[in-house]
């Protein structure tokens, strides 16, 4: 009886380790493999779509960001007009700090509406740490903003990165007490070790 009770137990806690191993593979937090519509750097400006990117060479030389931003300083911005009818039609990006993007007396950087045929708008600006709006305006259709987070806590991302080792530790937890209703832990424990 003790042999099937302490099978049980073997297959309660293997079953435990595949049920918690099959969350770990699944966490991918780039934005490097996943689809143009998945891409959370994607936004649609009058129906059509744009990529945007941050760089902070100082920092990181090849790291790109969309936005969190994780230092202040001298940031490139690049948006990429990924629908072709934006090649034609003038766009322009604003960068206002705060997260209200009617604050004109708030706007760090500024590149006026210009035609961009190879799809991509340029610039460079110094971001301090805060929040700030980027504001993507094509003439004649709506604009689309982005909110950028510089030298911010993403206390989601935090969760996120901690839940492989909390459920490592509630794992290990499991395994701790299911060894301690064990048959031969606890006569192992009575007899001492030998």
């Amino acid at each position: 009886m003790a042999g099937l009770t302490q099978r049980v137990t073997s297959l309660r806690v293997m079953g435990a380790i595949v049920f918690l191993a099959s969350f770990v593979p699944g966490f991918a937090y780039a934005h490097g493999k996943v689809t143009l519509e998945e891409d959370t750097c994607v936004r649609r400006v009058g129906g059509n779509l744009v990529h945007f990117n941050a760089y902070q060479p100082k920092h990181e030389a090849k790291a790109q960001y969309c936005t969190e931003i994780p230092g202040e300083g001298e940031t490139f911005l690049v948006v990429d007009l990924v629908d072709s009818v934006l090649r034609n039609t003038a766009v322009g990006v604003r960068v206002v700090r705060g997260i209200n993007e009617a604050a004109e007396d708030q706007t760090v950087a500024y590149w006026p509406p210009a035609i961009h045929p190879d799809g991509v708008v340029r610039g460079e600006t110094t971001l301090a740490k805060g929040l700030y709006t980027l504001i993507i305006s094509p003439e004649g259709l709506s604009s689309s903003s982005y909110v950028l987070k510089v030298q911010q806590v993403d206390y989601a991302q935090v969760a996120r990165k901690s839940i492989g080792p909390l459920a490592l530790l509630l794992l290990l937890a499991l395994i701790g007490y299911e060894l301690s209703k064990s048959n031969r832990f606890r006569n192992w424990r009575v007899s001492g070790p030998a």
